[in-house]
């Protein structure tokens, strides 16, 4: 007797599995809809359209900040918040290692910095001790300015490196060029931290 109401409980239990597959099979869901190519598309931000700088104006693009015109040091202030007293003379401006650092006014978070510089031909010294400076960013990284050029020394010392972290990309040629010609360094900077002025170093 036992057998039998073991058999006709599975039975009863194959039936009921097999309605629900059948209900289950009936009931329609939503279909997904078909993919499209505006599915994959965004239109904001829009970007802006940029000007850009004119080398035989030397002017610069139309979205930059402009932090030296080749006439006045108005953009920078000393550490302290002092005027700079640092030469300017034939539409560039020279490092005066006795007054020390400069800085900008105007404080900065994400951006791309671009700066020329030319190293003395009469320059001496060796190692660092040749043509030493920096960019000091965000109150923590240096990116090198040194005159590298036929000056050997330690490869995260070198100009465009961060300074005792990084070399640049390697491996990497010379970054400098012959003393007396003007060299370009851009130098990207995208962080998380809160604004900083950007630094120069006298060494």
């Amino acid at each position: 007797m036992k057998k039998r109401n073991m058999t006709i409980k599975a039975v009863l239990a194959v039936a009921a599995c097999t309605a629900c597959v059948t209900a289950s099979a009936q009931k329609q869901y939503p279909q997904q809809e078909p993919m499209t190519p505006d599915m994959s598309e965004y239109w904001t931000p829009q970007p802006k359209i940029v000007t850009p700088g004119d080398i035989k104006t030397n002017s610069a693009p139309s979205d930059a900040i402009v932090l030296f015109d080749g006439k006045d040091l108005s953009a920078w202030e000393n550490t302290k918040g002092e005027p700079v007293q640092w030469t300017v003379h034939d539409g560039v401006f020279t490092v005066n290692k006795k007054v020390g650092d400069i800085q900008t006014k105007q404080k900065f978070n994400n951006y791309q910095l671009h700066i020329e510089w030319c190293v003395p031909e009469n320059i001496t010294g060796t190692n660092q001790a040749r043509g030493n400076s920096g960019v000091f960013m965000q109150g923590m990284y240096e990116i090198q300015i040194l005159d590298c050029y036929n000056n050997e020394t330690y490869v995260n010392g070198q100009t465009g490196s961060v300074y005792k972290q990084t070399p640049p990309h390697w491996p990497t040629p010379c970054a400098n060029r012959a003393n007396g010609m003007c060299m370009i360094l851009s130098i990207p900077l995208l962080s998380l931290r809160k604004t900083e002025p950007i630094a120069f170093l006298p060494v």
